[in-house]
């Protein structure tokens, strides 16, 4: 793990810090730029500062997973890709349902534009069956009254 520097690297003073949870901190031996860690069986939070004059001009922070939870971590990340997956495959049926729907209708419009006669005919036919029903339920009446 790098801490921040610039060149050249020996003009700093590098302080690295362990983090354990439930635990304080711990300042390590390593005055180095760089360190290396191994995993170990509980996660741990590495910080280096870096200073120069005896003031802080950086910090960087590094946590270091266990293998046990990074196995964890790699099962839940699949588990969510499966989801993003099933909402995916949603989302494209909904979209080709939409546009299916959408194309039907716009069709349906074109046909009546252009048979506009033949629509006109069958709407009149049936507005003038109403009328004719209408009509004959009028002369009833009329004639239940009598």
């Amino acid at each position: 793990m790098p801490c921040i520097y610039i060149p050249p690297e020996n003009r700093f003073k590098y302080v690295w810090r362990m983090f354990i949870p439930n635990k304080t901190a711990h300042i390590l031996p390593n005055d180095a730029a760089i360190m290396e860690v191994c995993r170990d069986t509980h996660s741990v939070t590495f910080q280096c500062e870096t200073q120069e004059n005896g003031n802080k001009i950086a910090s960087v922070k590094y946590m270091v997973y266990a293998t046990t939870e990074m196995e964890t971590k790699k099962s839940r990340i699949e588990g969510g890709q499966s989801r993003r997956t099933m909402t995916d495959a949603i989302l494209v049926f909904c979209l080709v349902t939409g546009l299916i729907v959408t194309v039907g209708v716009i069709s349906a419009m074109v046909f009546m534009i252009l048979n506009r006669a033949v629509v006109k005919s069958v709407w009149e036919s049936k507005s003038g069956q109403d009328n004719q029903d209408k009509k004959l339920a009028n002369r009833r009446s009329l004639c239940n009254l009598e």
